[in-house]
């Protein structure tokens, strides 16, 4: 459980963080408001993330280790 949380806690700080940057970039493009905007979305979205991985992540490794086995 702990190397679940803490691995849940990376993931979703660097997905949210990297995501957040390119979609508000995407709205807004180089702008004055970019970085306030920007921490903004990330804040909005990492709790979000955090919440989603913890509990998909179960489910993935299962599809995951479907799919492995298929695999050379």
């Amino acid at each position: 459980m702990k190397h679940r949380l803490i691995s849940t806690f990376f993931m979703s700080f660097g997905l949210s963080f990297v995501m957040s940057c390119w979609v508000t970039f995407l709205n807004l493009g180089w702008s004055d408001a970019f970085l306030g905007q920007w921490m903004e979305a990330f804040r909005l979205a990492w709790p979000a993330a955090a919440i989603a991985a913890f509990f998909l992540s179960p489910v993935v490794q299962k599809i995951t280790g479907i799919f492995a086995k298929y695999l050379p």
